[in-house]
C-alpha cells in the first residue's frame, strides 16, 4: 500500500469489540496506509471485548466531517453492538453507502454487515458473517457462505467480509490487498 493512504474505520461511540478494530488497524499500519477513527460522535470510542468493556479510542472525525472521498476505503468492524447502533443512524448509513456508489473497497467483519444491509448494498453480492446474520443477509438478497473470507467482485466495489475473530489474519490481508490497488 502507498504511504499516506487513507483507510476510514467506522464505529459506533461505544460497542465495537475491540480486536475487529485494533487488528485490521495494524495491518494497514504494516503495509504503509494511515487509519482514521471515523464515529457519529467525537471524542473517545469505547470498545468492548465481548460483553466487558476494554480500551477507549480518540476518534479522529465523525461521519460529519469527511466523506467517502476523503478515504480510498473503509473497514466495518464488528461487535454485536456496533453496527446495531451504527445501522440507525442515516449519517452512518449514509457513509457507508457512499464508498459503494464511489467503488471503494469496504470491508466488515462480524456483526458489521448489518451496517450493509441497511446501507442497500448486499443484494446481488456474495459475503460471510457472524453466522447469526444469515437469514437477514439472505433476506436482503445476499448469498451467504461459511468460509474465514470472502472477496466479493461482483458488484461496483471490492467488498471482503469475515467471520469472527478468529479469521482476523485472513481478513487483514484481504482488506489490505483490496485497499492496495486504489488510487489515493
Amino acid at each position: 500500500m502507498s504511504q499516506g493512504k487513507s483507510i476510514a474505520f467506522l464505529v459506533a461511540p461505544e460497542g465495537v469489540e475491540q480486536v475487529e478494530l485494533t487488528e485490521p488497524w495494524k495491518a494497514v499500519q504494516r503495509a504503509g496506509g494511515t487509519p482514521r477513527l471515523i464515529s457519529t460522535k467525537s471524542g473517545k470510542a469505547q470498545a468492548f471485548n465481548h460483553l466487558d468493556k476494554a480500551d477507549s479510542f480518540e476518534v479522529d472525525a465523525t461521519v460529519d466531517e469527511v466523506s467517502a472521498n476523503d478515504f480510498v476505503g473503509l473497514v466495518l468492524p464488528g461487535g454485536v453492538a456496533n453496527p446495531d447502533f451504527l445501522r440507525t443512524d442515516e449519517r452512518a448509513v449514509r457513509f457507508v453507502r457512499d464508498f459503494f456508489e464511489t467503488g471503494k473497497p469496504v470491508a466488515a467483519i462480524c456483526h458489521a454487515p448489518w451496517t450493509l444491509i441497511e446501507a442497500g448494498v448486499v443484494d446481488g453480492r456474495t459475503l460471510t458473517s457472524w453466522p447469526s446474520l444469515r437469514t437477514d443477509l439472505r433476506n436482503a438478497g445476499a448469498t451467504w457462505v461459511d468460509q474465514e473470507v470472502m472477496v466479493c467482485t461482483s458488484g461496483p466495489n471490492v467488498l471482503v467480509t469475515s467471520r469472527k475473530p478468529d479469521d482476523l489474519k485472513a481478513f487483514g490481508q484481504a482488506t489490505v490487498d483490496a485497499m492496495v490497488s486504489v488510487s489515493p
